[in-house]
């Protein structure tokens, strides 16, 4: 804000009441801030002085708008109305001071040019305004005098010229800047809405009803918004300001860099001879540091050589070590295969005991089983011999009862049915006799049928488990079609894909290399399934470099196999080349290893085998008796540990076992001959297991027949006992009808002696096959307890051979490592001895050349000088230096020259450097500046806002309304609510709800606000009460009247088409009542209220 004028003030008493204003920035104000800031700004000094500096003191206008010529007007030092009709002239003499003194044609409203407002007809138009400078803030009081005159010309084209006079006439300058100056000094502002309201403005402001119109109306008239718009200008200028500093920091490199290079050129000129000297001495110590250095390259050498000739203690030690490892190994070797042929011996002897004890069981349970369907049947004899007897007992008693009653014709009729009924019961027990065989019979054909049944049941199993593994091994095969991994197993692809993206990630030192089988191609495929029965499980095993990398690979398996069935990982060193085995390896002329017989990809794979499978020293021998020609013969082929048949049978020197497999599963090379006879096999697999099924369904329904035979029978046996029950039974009654009868008596007494005679021969019978079953039960349990002893024994014997063959295994591969690392150390050995040779020819040698290097040196320079330096960087110095001598001797030029082009550089370098700095400083010093006066910006914002708040509450209060003004800095509004009346009524509301009278008279009262937060020498409102009833119009003026008599020093102009005749009589008050303008009138006359009252 531009410099505001001090006034005295005085402080009457206040009755305002305390309250709160809330705004976005300050929600919280203190009451006794509001107070102070009230009374500083609302206490109206009465004996202020009259303004002196910057008040109109007249304006005259010609050809300007519709008018050729009005004024001069002479306005007073404080209130000055303008009063008449509209069309007089009013709105002319405000838009007239507004582009006198440097307006814009815009600010007016009344036009876009300033060519617009020359009066039609008329070449040009002219204003004359004239200033008061008097006083202690007069403006070059020394040139102007008390008064400045603005001439202001206006031509058709639009442009405008100025002049400005003294008091007595005389043109002190025609500058636009002297006006800007002297307007600035004043802190006049025509274009501020608060200085001077236009009649266009005025309306607009009146009615309008947008917040943010308001906020932006109060920013420019505090002048506010112009700070702000400079702060904002000042930062753009400081980041170009940034801009030319990076510009000049890269200039400021290049003359640096030409200043340097220019001051090199200079120091050359003094510096040739001393670089001359410099490369004297510098071939001084290049001959005697060539003599060092070949001397620190001897040095190693010599200590190198020492350390080796140490060194071969250490491999005769190792050779030692490994000698003696290797000859337990073979020892230990000895004695298990010795111990696994004692085992073997006696697995063969147990196997030929359990046959011939399972046969013998077999014998003695069907002897068993005979015994005890005799036995049965003797005691079902023995059953019936005993209810006969019963029977005969019962009936003899009944006939000796009723003997003599019967007449003799009924006699002889009982005899004649008892002698039918004696022939059926005959044929009835005949009969049960024979069903009793026939039961038998099916008793053992079920016991038969059943052994079948469970025979079959196993090799439907067999077949059944047998069919599945070739049906998955033919998916394998089908599926290595499109992807030859799958061969391995359905996870394989998976598996390796995941082993590629972790190696592309970097989590493998070493990619491993797997399944080994997919890296192994058989030279003859008819040695395929031979190959695959040497390595087994390792056709399907990884090979790693190292266990970080197995620790990985077990990670990624685990996601594809479970604990148990995952693929075998070996942990061997990765090299370039395959091991040499050309002495540990066996050599046969008719017949190949492992590792001759196959084409290997990769070193890796081949060294895995050789070390954990030790496929060098395995032989190849596709016949069988060939194979144990070779192997078992007493001279075996040297380094031969075993070999492996055609048919994958292993032949060791004493022993020979039979191979589990039938074809090779991942080595053969025609997949789809492979296919082909596994599409063969399965098929035949499945007819044997329909035939299979068949034979089971056949036995099964003999077991089911015979069964239900069985079951017949002893349904029929049992119909037929009761039948012979009930036939002897009627027998018994007829016979006691004749029980008197002493023959027939005797008979039947004769009949039950001899039954029980024959019980008594049944029972020693039963106790006979009784005692018969117990010493066969006995015999058979024997015979269990003697196979399942052999059984037992057997399992032992097989659970002691399976480790032994493990251990076996161990052993052999613990003598192949040690006979491989005993080769190794004395390979190791030779190769140290022949380096320590070499070595020793090359000191020999490197001394030789050293006594030539001295020799030199000595030429060059005899003393010897010890140097810290290499060679090469003497070498690099000394070709530098002699570059530098021959440009400073071909290009050096004229002396004078360079010097001043030295001198140039330096000054331009040293100003430009000058120039940043202080740029930098500038900007430095702008941020803190910046960032203070934002400060206070901010705080002139809030108190600024703050005491216009308080002066419109104030201003409210006059006419008995209350009110307030909310300012939102944030979103940048403005919101103005009155409540008109009595304070018991409703909630303040809003200005749009007020009637136009009340709305224009809340205006006014925030324009009269806002001049007490603004500073200006003097203020025009035009048609300020243009829209208020007489009650506002009254209120309004008596509020204008109060702040123009508090402030004297204040010049105020308002332009109404009211009657001002309610207006108090006051030397301060002067009323300009214009006529309403004829055709032809130059000039307008008015008279000074007071003047006209004195006349009166």
């Amino acid at each position: 804000m531009a410099k505001r004028k001090e006034e005295s003030v005085s402080k009457p008493p206040s009755h305002k009441r305390q309250r709160q204003e809330h705004t976005n920035e300050h929600s919280d104000e203190s009451s006794n801030e509001e107070e102070s800031l009230f009374l500083a700004d609302n206490s109206f000094s009465l004996t202020s002085t009259v303004g002196e500096a910057g008040i109109i003191e007249s304006i005259q206008l010609k050809n300007f708008m519709c008018h050729s010529m009005l004024g001069p007007f002479q306005f007073g030092s404080n209130l000055n109305f303008i009063i008449g009709n509209n069309g007089s002239g009013k709105s002319s003499v405000l838009t007239a001071l507004i582009v006198g003194l440097g307006g814009k044609a815009t600010t007016t409203n009344r036009g876009s040019s300033l060519k617009l407002f020359v009066k039609s007809g008329e070449t040009s138009a002219d204003i004359s305004v004239t200033l008061q400078n008097q006083g202690r803030d007069a403006f070059k009081p020394e040139l102007y005098g008390d008064s400045i005159i603005v001439n202001t010309h206006i031509n058709l084209e639009g442009s405008r010229t100025y002049r400005l006079k003294s008091k007595s006439g005389t043109v002190i300058s025609s500058k636009k800047e002297e006006l800007l100056g002297m307007l600035d000094h004043f802190n006049i502002q025509v274009e501020n809405p608060v200085s001077v309201l236009t009649q266009e403005m005025s309306k607009l402001f009146l009615q309008s009803k947008n917040e943010g119109d308001k906020y932006k109306f109060f920013m420019k008239a505090t002048q506010l918004e112009q700070m702000k718009e400079d702060y904002s200008y000042i930062m753009k200028t400081k980041e170009n300001t940034r801009l030319q500093i990076e510009q000049g920091v890269e200039r400021l490199k290049e003359l640096k860099r030409i200043y340097c290079e220019e001051k090199e050129r200079y120091e050359s000129i003094e510096c040739v001879n001393e670089m001359q000297k410099r490369l004297e001495e510098l071939k001084h110590k290049m001959a005697w540091a060539v003599v060092a250095e070949m001397e620190r390259e001897i040095q190693p050498i010599r200590e190198g050589i020492k350390a080796e000739e140490e060194n071969t203690e250490k491999f005769d030690q190792k050779l030692e070590e490994c000698q003696i490892k290797v000859n337990e190994a073979e020892e230990k070797c000895k004695a298990i295969q010795e111990k696994l042929i004692t085992v073997n011996g006696e697995a063969e002897a147990l196997h030929t005991q359990c046959m011939s004890s399972k046969a013998e069981v077999q014998t003695r349970r069907k002897a068993v089983n005979e015994a005890e369907v005799l036995y049965n049947r003797v005691r079902t004899e023995l059953k019936r011999l005993a209810k006969d007897d019963e029977q005969l007992h019962n009936r003899i008693e009944e006939m000796k009862k009723s003997a003599y009653q019967a007449s003799e014709p009924e006699r002889l009729e009982r005899q004649r049915k008892i002698t039918q009924l004696k022939e059926k019961l005959k044929a009835l027990n005949d009969e049960e006799i024979m069903i009793g065989q026939q039961m038998d019979q099916f008793q053992q054909a079920i016991y038969k049928h059943k052994e079948e049944f469970a025979k079959l049941k196993r090799e439907d199993s067999d077949v059944r488990q047998d069919l599945d593994a070739k049906q998955k091994h033919l998916r394998e095969l089908r599926d290595s079609r499109t992807n030859a991994f799958k061969r391995f197993g359905q996870h394989m692809p998976s598996l390796l894909e995941e082993v590629e993206i972790a190696y592309k990630q970097g989590q493998f030192k070493h990619k491993p290399v797997g399944p080994l089988g997919a890296f192994i191609h058989p030279k003859d495929p008819e040695l395929s399934l031979a190959i695959e029965a040497c390595l087994k499980t390792l056709v399907q095993a990884f090979c790693c470099d190292n266990h970080s990398d197995e620790r990985i690979l077990q990670q990624l398996m685990s996601k594809y196999y479970p604990r148990g069935a995952r693929p075998s990982i070996i942990v061997n060193k990765f090299h370039d080349k395959i091991y040499d085995v050309r002495h540990s390896g066996v050599h046969h002329p008719e017949f190949p290893s492992v590792l001759t017989a196959l084409e290997i990809d990769g070193a890796a794979v081949a060294n895995c085998l050789i070390n954990v499978r030790g496929i060098e020293k395995v032989l190849l021998i596709k016949s069988s008796y060939k194979a144990r020609e070779v192997m078992q013969s007493n001279n075996p082929p040297k380094n031969c540990r075993e070999a492996f048949t055609a048919e994958g049978d292993q032949v060791f020197n004493r022993r020979y076992y039979s191979s589990d497999y039938l074809r090779p599963k991942y080595l053969s090379k025609d997949v789809e001959a492979e296919i082909s006879l596994l599409e063969n096999e399965i098929a035949s697999r499945k007819a044997q297991l329909a035939a299979s099924q068949q034979r089971l369904s056949s036995t099964e329904n003999e077991i089911k027949q015979n069964e239900s035979h069985l079951h017949h029978h002893r349904q029929h046996q049992k119909e037929l006992q009761i039948k012979i029950r009930r036939t002897a039974a009627e027998i018994a009654d007829l016979e006691n009808v004749d029980e008197i009868q002493y023959m027939d008596i005797r008979v039947l007494e004769d009949v039950a002696e001899e039954n029980k005679k024959k019980m008594e021969s049944v029972r020693q019978e039963m106790q006979e096959e009784s005692r018969k079953m117990e010493e066969l039960n006995e015999i058979l349990r024997a015979a269990e307890k003697r196979f399942q002893e052999i059984k037992e024994k057997m399992n032992q014997v097989e659970d002691i051979t399976n480790p032994i063959k493990d251990e076996l295994d161990k052993a052999d591969s613990e003598v192949e490592n040690g006979r491989r690392r005993l080769q190794y150390y004395e390979d190791k050995k030779k190769e140290h001895l022949t380096c320590i040779k070499k070595h020793k020819e090359l000191l020999a040698a490197k001394e030789k050349e050293l006594e030539e290097k001295i020799a030199q040196a000595r030429q060059i320079y005899s003393e010897r000088i010890e140097v810290s330096r290499t060679v090469k960087s003497l070498d690099a110095e000394m070709n530098r230096l002699r570059e530098r001598i021959k440009t400073e001797k071909s290009h050096r030029g004229n002396t004078e020259e360079i010097i001043q082009r030295f001198l140039d550089a330096k000054e331009r370098y040293e100003d430009a450097n000058s120039k940043v700095s202080n740029l930098k400083k500038f900007i430095r010093l702008l941020e803190e500046i910046m960032t203070q006066r934002f400060n206070i910006y901010r705080r002139f914002l809030r108190l600024l806002s703050l005491r216009c708040k308080l002066y419109f509450d104030h201003l409210l209060r006059i006419r008995g309304c209350s009110g307030r003004i909310l300012f939102d800095h944030k979103n940048e509004t403005l919101s103005i609510t009155v409540q008109p009346g009595e304070e018991d009524r409703p909630a303040p509301s809003n200005v749009r709800s007020l009637s136009g009278g009340e709305r224009s008279f809340s205006t006014v009262c925030f324009i009269l606000s806002l001049w007490s937060i603004t500073e200006s020498p003097f203020r025009c409102l035009d048609e300020f009460d243009v829209y208020m009833d007489m009650l506002n119009r009254r209120i309004a003026m008596d509020m204008i009247l109060k702040v123009a008599d508090s402030q004297c020093h204040r010049q105020f102009i308002l332009l109404t088409p009211q009657s001002m005749s309610f207006l108090p009589v006051s030397s301060r008050i002067r009323i300009l009542r214009m006529q309403d303008p004829e055709r032809g009138q130059r000039t307008l006359s008015f008279r000074n209220r007071n003047e006209e009252e004195e006349d009166d």
